[in-house]
């Protein structure tokens, strides 16, 4: 009872305090949204760093914040200071050669985890980081209300999923042996509320939704509203899913315990942080940002 009136909680003020940042604080391109999701990805990397160090690939947490911080930082520093995209190349390669090179003097005790360490340094830069990348680079879109569709569908993807399998999932759970608390019911619900939501949104703010092809009927709205909610919904999951069979392989229950009722960031982040490549890449082919 005590996680649900947490979970409700963080819901009904999380989702009012997303709307007022990016409805209306959108001074830089979001600014405010781009430093709170590089924090979020240096958070969430630190605590990537604690789960591998079960596969024996120690990097310290100060290593580990940073090389997590790169992408977002980057890409911010264009979406919101207009710096050029080579800047973000060299950023973003810099952390990589360092991952690389800087385990290139290790003393004898550690050489045979080195190579543990190197893949250990990539990752962090690629996960959270460079997932949480898409999700800034939304904000250089003039659609506000595109990035506020996408945070509402992966909000909504998780939270009726949860919903849904608490309510109707204790006859369907255990199909995935990563997260044998998931269900069936869970995951049905998570996807038809992604749809319900885009759909929602097309019917009630058609303005988000202008055709890159001026040719294409305003009938068709829906159908790709129902088709970037299907497919943000998958993704959302998956990435839930993916982030469970982490934890699960180094024997933890949650990422951390910083976040109420939710665990740790990456348990919050971990369906967005899969769901904004694909979000951004379907949205930005098929509308105008």
């Amino acid at each position: 009872m005590k996680k649900l009136i947490e979970r409700l909680l963080i819901f009904f003020l999380g989702i009012p305090a997303v709307v007022v940042i990016v409805l209306f604080l959108p001074w830089y391109n979001n600014l405010i949204m781009n430093i709170a999701a590089v924090v979020l990805a240096a958070i969430g990397a630190v605590e990537f760093s604690v789960m591998l160090e079960k596969k024996q690939s120690r990097i310290s947490k100060l290593e580990s914040a940073i090389l997590g911080a790169l992408a977002p930082l980057a890409i911010t520093l264009h979406v919101s200071f207009g710096f050029s995209y080579w800047v973000i190349a060299a950023i973003v390669m810099s952390g990589a050669g360092w991952a690389l090179v800087s385990r290139i003097f290790p003393r004898s005790t550690e050489i045979e985890t080195v190579t543990n360490q190197i893949i250990c340094g990539f990752s962090l830069i690629v996960y959270p980081g460079f997932f949480i990348y898409w999700l800034i680079k939304m904000n250089s879109w003039n659609n506000p209300g595109a990035v506020l569709l996408f945070l509402v569908i992966t909000f909504g993807t998780d939270s009726i999923a949860w919903l849904a399998g608490t309510l109707f999932g204790a006859n369907n759970r255990g199909l995935i042996a990563v997260s044998p608390n998931k269900s069936i019911a869970g995951f049905i619900g998570g996807l038809l509320g992604a749809v319900l939501v885009a759909v929602c949104a097309a019917l009630l703010f058609p303005n988000i939704f202008t055709f890159s092809n001026v040719n294409a009927p305003a009938s068709s709205i829906i159908f790709y509203a129902v088709f970037i909610g299907f497919f943000t919904g998958i993704a959302a999951m998956l990435g839930d899913l993916a982030e469970s069979a982490m934890k699960r392989s180094c024997n933890f229950k949650d990422s951390g315990n910083v976040m109420l009722g939710r665990g740790g960031v990456l348990d919050s982040i971990d369906s967005i942080s899969a769901a904004a490549p694909v979000f951004f890449l379907l949205f930005s082919k098929f509308f105008q940002c």
